[in-house]
């Protein structure tokens, strides 16, 4: 639902020490609603006149505009909010109710990139990587069970909550003045992670969909990828093959070492992402093997080294890149077939 046709003039929160979710809700909606004044209070005949309220008011409903979380009866999350099954099940915080109902509008309103399909992927992964943090913090939901929940990259709350007044302050303090302070900070992360996004990880993603695409092109097996430019790669290539029902076929990729083109990297494919178990690593004869000896080992010229898990090796051209890739399916492929006629 967006909400930009509403005439929001007033945005109230509450007043006292304030923290992360209702600062960084604030900085979003002011992204949308520059010319809104924030108003702090506790007073419910005062947030009642107000266009817009989050953080205060014991009252969760999107179409009055209200967005409070601390009610015994809320138990909202991202996937309840989008109806979407999508990451763990963190209850939300204020944050988490501006993003969810305000987020897409304020990415379309910052992201150069408006391609539906970016646009999409950009609201999950700045939910996934920055407002699941802040809800789950401000919620108090423990990080761990079994594997992470959700996890803590800026430490934003933090750097929040030291701008509240001191307890023993004998200054008089500007409550306001230190709560604008604070919506900098949390716009300037959320505007960074979104640059990131755009600028980063969006060209990095599309330079793995095409290395995919081609893969054919490259060798008839279409179990080797070639990437262009050396970029970080894995995550895009799991979450891209999962996408494309690849299956685990492809098990090497090959790419320059640096932007010179000086020398070149064939890298194996792990089973996952963060596992170190390699779907075909770097044939065994060759592993911690470097220059000469490598070469003359794999009967590959060129050779720099095979890295003594093999995970990774190194070879001073493209072709020889190549050529450690396909020499170690081919001998793998042997070996299988030799260990399955002993059986």
């Amino acid at each position: 639902m967006s909400f930009l046709s509403r005439t929001v003039k007033t945005i109230g929160t509450h007043s006292g020490m304030f923290h992360c979710d209702e600062v960084l809700g604030c900085s979003m909606l002011k992204l949308l609603y520059p010319d809104a004044e924030i108003i702090r209070t506790r007073d419910q005949k005062e947030l009642d006149k107000l266009d817009l309220v989050l953080d205060v008011g014991g009252e969760y409903n999107p179409d009055k505009l209200r967005f409070d979380h601390h009610q015994k009866t809320f138990n909202e999350t991202f996937a309840s909010v989008r109806k979407e099954d999508k990451f763990n099940k963190v209850k939300l915080s204020s944050a988490g109710l501006i993003y969810c109902h305000f987020g897409l509008d304020i990415l379309k309103k910052l992201s150069p990139i408006q391609e539906e399909y970016f646009l999409n992927k950009l609201f999950d992964k700045v939910y996934d990587n920055l407002i699941q943090e802040v809800d789950g913090i401000d919620n108090g939901i423990p990080m761990f069970e079994g594997e992470p929940i959700y996890h803590i990259s800026t430490h934003l709350g933090a750097r929040v909550s030291r701008l509240n007044p001191k307890w023993n302050d004998t200054k008089t303090v500007d409550e306001m003045e230190l709560f604008k302070k604070a919506m900098a900070i949390t716009l300037e992360e959320f505007q960074d992670r979104i640059d990131y996004y755009c600028t980063q990880w969006w060209p990095a993603r599309k330079l793995v969909l095409d290395a995919i695409k081609e893969r054919f092109s490259l060798h008839e097996s279409g179990k080797i990828i070639e990437l262009k430019t050396p970029c970080p790669w894995k995550s895009h290539f799991f979450e891209l093959e999962q996408e494309m029902e690849l299956g685990d076929q492809i098990r090497f990729a090959i790419f320059p070492a640096d932007d010179f083109n000086s020398t070149f990297r064939v890298q194996a494919v792990s089973l996952t992402e963060k596992s170190f178990v390699l779907r075909t690593p770097l044939y065994k004869t060759w592993m911690g093997l470097r220059d000469d000896d490598l070469s003359s080992v794999a009967g590959i010229p060129d050779c720099i080294f095979a890295h003594a898990n093999g995970f990774i090796g190194g070879n001073k051209t493209r072709e020889g890149a190549l050529q450690m890739a396909l020499k170690t399916l081919e001998l793998a492929e042997k070996d299988e077939k030799a260990e399955q006629s002993n059986v």
